[in-house]
Formats: structure tokens, C-alpha cells, sequence
């Protein structure tokens, strides 16, 4: 699986671009600001209908315009190739398509397009919030389980029901306890659901990282992943139920699976504390091409690999580390950024794969 052709419309700084990519390396160099990472997120937004960057979708018209599209083709398997066109009117829903017919549900597209993103902000996933990491590890589920997307999808609907419900009855300092109900059982029920694959995801994912930081590390320490979750206590619900009336005093929902953790550690201390830059580096590094081996495993088909600016902020041994598994055939489709076109030349001149070079602004490949 690859994306052969792309389109943009008014996308980001992209008022109109037409690419042709190769099937293996398709390296985009241009100096900073000028469109790289837009056009990567480009890549990203096809695949999974959303931008790895922006929370809102309106963000990613360029300024001035009422709309944007993207279009591409895929090829999918040897003989059949698929156009997907995103497209978004100011004001309006996003409208994905596949061979020119929308989707009954946006969420039929997420998966059947997996990608992988290596990105610089990647250890905000350690330094930042459990938000964060509960992001990046339902995004790695939902590319693959459509029904564990659809509970996260129910659930977060539910969960901000009855957050609204919580602030009405603040208001009126008045609490409706059976209207309470209606909303607690679902959210009981499919975040028991959620926990369990959320858990059953890690056990099967964990040897994929700990192989790769061991790897990129040179097996100097030993890393971990634990996953966790009120809902693990077998007295949750009940507890769920009795703290109501605090859930109406801050007038949110405060326990449940929203509230979920992934603490990353290193050795038997968290990494957040007394990892090195380095260590956090590789971290990530293994994260995201654990996420690679573990969707290939599953699908039986190579996500495309998203690599943005890593040449600048990784160090020589990691690069090399990186650019060793292109040359094994790791990979399937490749995008990377530069912003030095001669360093990535170098850095990719062993390589054994096809690799093209664009320029921001130019559709043609150097």
C-alpha cells in the first residue's frame, strides 16, 4: 500500500499542488516555514481524516479561503487503487470520500490507511499530560480496532452529556439522580470495554517497543509501559456511583477511563523524572516504530512512515540506527522533511531504495 498521486486545494499554505511519490523514499526539502510539515500533515489528514497538528479542522484552510480538498490515490493492493478526496466548506461538515461516494461515518475510513508519524514535539508525550498519552495510544487502537473507535467515539459523547448535565444541576442546585442513570450505565459499560483492550493492546504491544528501544539503545536499560486505570479495581462502579455529588460540586465527571494513565518508565523509576533527553528521544523513537510493527502485524500491510525534521533533532547514532532499518526494508512508503537537502543526500546515499526529492512549491521530484 502506497499513496501514489496527491492533490491540495487551499490546504494549509498549499493554495494549489499536484505530486506524483515513488513507492519507497519521497524526501521534501525546502527552507523552514515554507510547507514541508503542511505537506506531510497533508499525507496524515488523507490517511486518517483528521491533521496530526491541528485540533480544528478549519485551521487547516489556507487563510483568505472559504474551503479546502485534498485529493490522492492509493494504490491499495497490486490491482486496485482508491481516490480519497477530504473536502471542508467554512461553516460546514467535512465531507471524505472514497472513489468519489462520502462515507455513511467518517470513522469507516480511519484504518484502512494506516500511517506513523515521527515528529519533533514526539516527547511531549512523556514531558506533558496523561491526555497526551491516552491520545496517542487510542489513535494507535483506533487504526486498527473499528469497534474500540466506535465505543472511545460513544463514550467521549456520553462523557460530555454528562458534563453538561453536571453544570445544569449545579445551577439549579438540584440533582435528578435517575437521569444520572441513564447516562452512568453506558459509560460504566462501554468503559469496562474500553480498559480491557486498552490493556489487552499493551500486553501485545510492549514486546514490539522494548524490542526496538533495546535496539536503539544498544540494550543499555530496561524499559516499561504500565497501564493505568481506576477501572481496574473491581469496586469502580460503585465507587463511580457514590461520588456523584462531588462530580456535581466541579461539575465534571471525575473517574473513569477519560482519567487513564500509561506510566513510562525506565528501569523501575519514571522516565519523566530521571530520563536523560536521550533516553526520552529513544523512547519516543521506539513508541512510534513499535506503533509501525504492531499495525503491520495485525493489517499485513506496511503503514506509510511520516519522518518530520528528525535529522535535525536526533544524534548520529540514532539516525544511523533509523536509515539501517530503510536500508533492511523495514519500511514500506517513506516521507521525510529536510530542511538541508545535501545533509539528507548523504545521510540516504547508501540506501538501496528509490528515493525522490521535492522541493516545497515545486511538484516536480530533483
Amino acid at each position: 500500500m502506497h499513496l501514489e498521486k496527491l492533490s491540495l486545494t487551499n490546504f494549509k499554505n498549499y493554495e494549489d499542488g499536484r505530486y506524483a511519490f515513488g513507492r519507497q523514499v519521497n524526501v521534501i526539502v525546502g527552507p523552514n516555514g515554507s510547507g514541508k510539515t503542511n505537506l506531510l500533515d497533508a499525507v496524515y489528514f488523507l490517511s486518517l481524516s483528521k491533521s496530526a497538528f491541528q485540533n480544528q479542522d478549519a485551521f487547516s484552510i489556507l487563510h483568505g479561503a472559504d474551503y479546502f480538498i485534498i485529493d490522492g490515490v492509493f494504490q491499495e493492493t497490486e490491482h486496485h487503487h482508491a481516490q480519497i478526496t477530504i473536502s471542508l466548506q467554512r461553516g460546514q461538515r467535512k465531507v471524505v470520500m472514497a472513489d468519489k461516494k462520502p462515507y455513511e461515518r467518517i470513522s469507516d475510513h480511519i484504518g484502512r490507511f494506516p500511517v506513523v508519524l515521527i515528529a519533533p514535539n514526539d516527547t511531549d508525550l512523556v514531558r506533558e499530560h496523561s491526555e497526551d498519552r491516552r491520545h496517542f495510544f487510542d489513535g494507535v487502537l483506533s487504526q486498527l480496532d473499528a469497534d474500540y473507535l466506535q465505543d472511545y467515539l460513544t463514550y467521549q459523547h456520553v462523557l460530555k452529556q454528562r458534563n453538561s448535565l453536571l453544570k445544569l444541576f449545579a445551577e439549579r442546585n438540584q440533582v435528578d439522580n435517575d437521569m444520572l442513570d441513564t447516562y452512568d450505565e453506558p459509560l460504566l459499560v462501554i468503559g469496562q470495554r474500553i480498559h480491557d483492550r486498552r490493556q489487552q493492546f499493551i500486553a501485545e504491544y510492549l514486546p514490539f517497543f522494548q524490542s526496538h528501544y533495546a535496539y536503539l539503545s544498544n540494550e543499555r536499560e530496561v524499559v516499561n509501559i504500565v497501564y493505568e486505570s481506576e477501572v481496574s479495581n473491581p469496586g469502580f462502579a460503585e465507587e463511580f456511583r457514590h461520588f456523584r455529588r462531588r462530580d456535581t460540586v466541579l461539575q465534571r465527571t471525575t473517574m473513569g477511563i477519560h482519567k487513564d494513565d500509561y506510566n513510562f518508565l525506565i528501569g523501575d523509576v519514571p522516565l519523566k523524572k530521571f530520563g536523560s533527553q536521550g533516553q526520552q528521544k529513544t523512547f519516543v523513537i521506539a513508541l512510534k516504530l513499535a506503533q509501525f510493527d504492531w499495525l503491520e502485524s495485525v493489517k499485513s500491510i506496511k503503514p506509510i512512515l511520516l519522518l518530520d525534521d528528525i535529522f535535525d533533532k536526533l544524534d548520529d547514532q540514532r539516525i544511523g540506527k533509523l536509515i539501517a532499518r530503510m536500508d533492511e526494508g523495514a519500511f514500506g512508503q517513506i516521507f521525510v522533511t529536510d530542511a538541508r537537502a545535501e545533509r539528507t543526500r548523504d545521510l540516504l546515499s547508501e540506501v538501496k531504495a528509490e528515493v525522490r526529492f521535492f522541493e516545497t512549491g515545486d511538484t516536480n521530484p530533483l
